[in-house]
């Protein structure tokens, strides 16, 4: 068995101004930065023994300092699976210019009623990626107690596929799960285990701390609503 923490990344560049990031690869701001190494610190008691991270430098950097704060030598383990979801042609805009360019398609995405954003992934793909790179992970640091620095979307849609409550993740917050080898098939696959935030839990109240825009607490793909349309995607 192997115990994963799966965290959010700390804030990026385009976090603190509201930009929709999906594959798009900006920076750690300051403030994530600080965030960064505040929480290899704060972790220090969990015990972890191994740091894994999606391939994009967000989350990428901040795997690497929360190592540092944590003290494990080495690379950290990183797997493109758990990129965000692609957002496709929302990269890079704010909610305002999603609306305005397509009216009334935001609303629709977070209803269900599109299985892509324009030209982005199609939202079962998407949850059959990142599960598939989470298992894979667990099978590669086997017996580890990891630290899984990922995206919101990542986490939510995950969450959402093996029946666990659901929010929009601040920064640094996540869930643990476990993935199971042995037994019979029925005990084998992940399990959600319990929620954990480094920081403030929620998305809305982090940004109005920072003095962000409300926009900085939206996008990466994190809006996947339960609806009966994808019930058999994220149920």
């Amino acid at each position: 068995m192997t115990s994963l923490l799966l965290l959010r990344h700390a804030e990026s560049e385009w976090n603190a101004r509201g930009k929709w990031q999906g594959w798009a690869d900006p920076p750690l701001s300051s403030e994530g930065v600080r965030q960064a190494r505040a929480a290899g610190q704060l972790l220090q008691p969990v015990g972890f023994t191994a740091v894994a991270a999606s391939d994009l430098r967000r989350a990428q950097e901040t795997a690497e300092l929360a190592a540092l704060g944590l003290g494990i030598p080495g690379p950290v383990h990183i797997d493109a699976g758990l990129r965000e979801y692609d957002v496709g042609q929302w990269s890079g805009l704010t909610r305002a210019e999603i609306e305005r360019r397509w009216p009334g398609e935001l609303a629709a995405w977070r209803q269900g009623r599109l299985v892509a954003t324009p030209g982005g992934e199609l939202r079962d793909s998407f949850v059959a990626r990142i599960a598939a790179a989470v298992t894979r992970v667990a099978a590669a640091l086997r017996h580890d107690i990891v630290l899984v620095i990922t995206h919101g979307g990542v986490i939510s849609a995950l969450e959402r596929s093996l029946g666990a409550d659901q929010r929009r993740l601040a920064h640094l917050g996540g869930r643990w799960f476990e993935a199971q080898f042995a037994g019979g098939r029925e005990r084998q696959g992940l399990r959600p285990g319990e929620p954990l935030f480094v920081f403030e839990p929620d998305a809305d109240t982090e940004a109005a701390g920072h003095g962000r825009p409300p926009e900085a607490a939206e996008g990466e793909g994190t809006e996947f609503p339960r609806t009966n349309a994808d019930s058999s995607t994220f149920g």
